[in-house]
C-alpha cells in the first residue's frame, strides 16, 4: 500500500464527515491510540494520592507484636552529600512540619526520617520518610507503613510536595523520581536497589514511529541527578525499571503539573469512525456502529498493542492532543480487512497508521503517516 493508497482512503474516509471545515488531512506513516496513554499519564496524578510502596527499598516484615517497622527506609543513615549538613536537615525537617500544619494533620508528631539529602542543579533536595505506628493486619498488602515525601528547592527555602501514604502492597511503587527547577529539567531519581533506564527525548521518525535513545541511570549513594530538556509545556523523558515496558513505568512527581496545567482536567476525545463502502462484507458487518462491538463473532475495531508496537511511547507519559481520533474500516480489493487509526502525543503532529488482516488473523501494519487536519489537498480537497 502507497503513500497515495492511504491517502485516497482519508480522503474518502472524511469528505462527506460533518463538523470543522478544516477536519481534512494528509497522511504518511503512524500511530498509536491515545486513551491508554492518558490513563496512564492519569497514573502521575494519582500517585500524590494513593498509597504505594518504594519498590525493593522497602522490606517490611509480616504482623509482629509490636507495630515497629524495620524498613530501612525509615532508620537506615541518610544518604546523600548533605547528609552531614545539620543545618539543611533541620530546614528540611521544619518544612516537614509546615506542610502538616497546613494541612491540618495531627497523625505524625515528631519529625520524619530524612532518606536522602543532597545537591542538585536545581538546589538542594531531599526525600524523607515517616514510619507508621498503627497495628498491622497478618500478611502482606493490606498494611499502611508510613508517609513519604520529596522536599525541592524554592526561593523560600526547601518545600514538601504532595505527602504520600505508603502500603506493604509489593505490586505497586510510590513515586521514585521527581521534577527540580523552575525550568523542570532536573530530575531527581531514588536508588531502590533495582535497575533504571531513562530517555531524555521522544523523537519520531519520518514515517512516525517512536525514537528513544534509552541509558542506564547511573545511582551514586542512594540517588541520581539527571539533568534533561526543559518540561515546560509536556513530558518528554521516559524513565523505566529495566527492561523498558510501560509495567515497568516509574512514576515521576510533577509530570502531572505539566501535563494538565493548560486544561486543569481530563480533555474529552473527538473519536471519528466511517465505513467505507463494501468493508462490511469482510468486517463481518459495520464496525462504526456502536452495537458492532455488541457481536461475539465481530473483529476488533481498534488494533492491539503488539501491532502498534512501534508507535507506541511505552514508557513516556502524554495528555491527548487536540486531533480527534480516526478510525476508517475499509476493504481491500484482494478481500483483506483494513483499518486507518490515528493517535496523537501532546500537541506533538497526529499520526496515523494503516494495518491490514486476512479471515482471523491479527492486523498488521503495512504504512503510516504524520496527519495534518489543517492542510489542503489542493482543487477544494484533502491532501498534500
Amino acid at each position: 500500500m502507497s503513500d497515495n493508497d492511504v491517502r485516497e482512503v482519508l480522503h474518502r474516509a472524511t469528505s462527506h464527515l460533518s463538523g470543522r471545515p478544516d477536519l481534512l488531512e494528509n497522511v504518511r506513516r503512524g500511530g498509536r491510540r491515545r486513551v491508554r496513554r492518558f490513563r496512564v499519564a492519569l497514573t502521575a496524578v494519582c500517585a500524590a494520592v494513593v498509597a504505594v510502596p518504594l519498590g525493593g527499598a522497602l522490606t517490611v516484615p509480616v504482623w509482629r507484636d509490636t507495630p515497629e517497622v524495620t524498613s530501612p527506609m525509615f532508620n537506615e543513615p541518610t544518604k546523600g552529600d548533605l547528609a552531614g549538613d545539620d543545618a539543611y536537615l533541620r530546614q528540611v525537617r521544619a518544612a516537614w512540619r509546615r506542610q502538616l500544619e497546613r494541612s491540618g494533620d495531627t497523625q505524625m508528631p515528631g519529625d520524619p526520617h530524612v532518606v536522602w539529602a543532597g545537591r542538585t542543579p536545581a538546589g538542594p533536595a531531599a526525600y524523607v520518610a515517616y514510619a507508621s505506628t498503627t497495628d498491622r493486619n497478618e500478611g502482606a498488602g493490606d498494611n499502611h507503613i508510613g508517609w513519604a515525601a520529596f522536599v525541592e528547592p524554592t526561593g523560600g527555602g526547601p518545600q514538601v510536595r504532595a505527602i504520600e501514604a505508603l502500603t506493604d502492597d509489593p505490586r505497586q511503587r510510590s513515586t521514585q523520581a521527581a521534577l527540580l527547577g523552575a525550568e523542570r529539567d532536573v530530575l531527581l531519581v531514588l536508588d531502590s536497589g533495582q535497575p533504571m533506564e531513562f530517555s531524555p527525548e521522544l523523537r519520531y521518525t519520518p514515517d512516525g514511529r517512536i525514537s528513544r535513545t534509552y541509558q542506564p541511570v547511573k545511582f551514586e549513594d542512594g540517588a541520581a541527578i539527571l539533568r534533561i530538556p526543559p518540561q515546560k509545556t509536556k513530558v518528554t523523558v521516559a524513565l523505566s525499571f529495566t527492561p523498558v515496558s510501560e509495567r515497568n513505568t516509574v512514576q515521576i512527581l510533577g509530570a502531572a503539573d505539566v501535563l494538565f496545567s493548560n486544561e486543569g482536567g481530563r480533555r474529552d476525545v473527538q473519536r471519528i469512525k466511517r465505513t467505507l463502502p463494501g468493508a462490511e462484507q469482510v468486517w463481518g458487518g459495520d464496525p462504526s456502529d456502536p452495537r458492532y462491538e455488541g457481536d461475539r463473532s465481530v473483529y476488533e475495531v481498534s488494533a492491539g498493542p503488539e501491532a502498534l508496537a512501534a508507535w507506541d511511547d511505552v514508557a513516556g507519559l502524554h495528555a491527548p492532543g487536540d486531533a480527534p481520533e480516526l478510525y476508517v474500516y475499509g476493504a481491500t480489493a484482494d478481500g483483506r480487512r483494513l483499518l486507518l487509526q490515528s493517535i496523537q502525543y501532546d500537541s506533538d503532529p497526529a499520526r496515523v497508521i494503516a494495518l491490514l488482516a486476512r479471515g482471523d488473523a491479527p492486523l498488521e501494519a503495512v504504512a503510516s503517516a504524520f496527519a495534518d487536519w489543517t492542510a489542503p489537498l489542493g482543487d477544494g480537497v484533502a491532501g498534500p
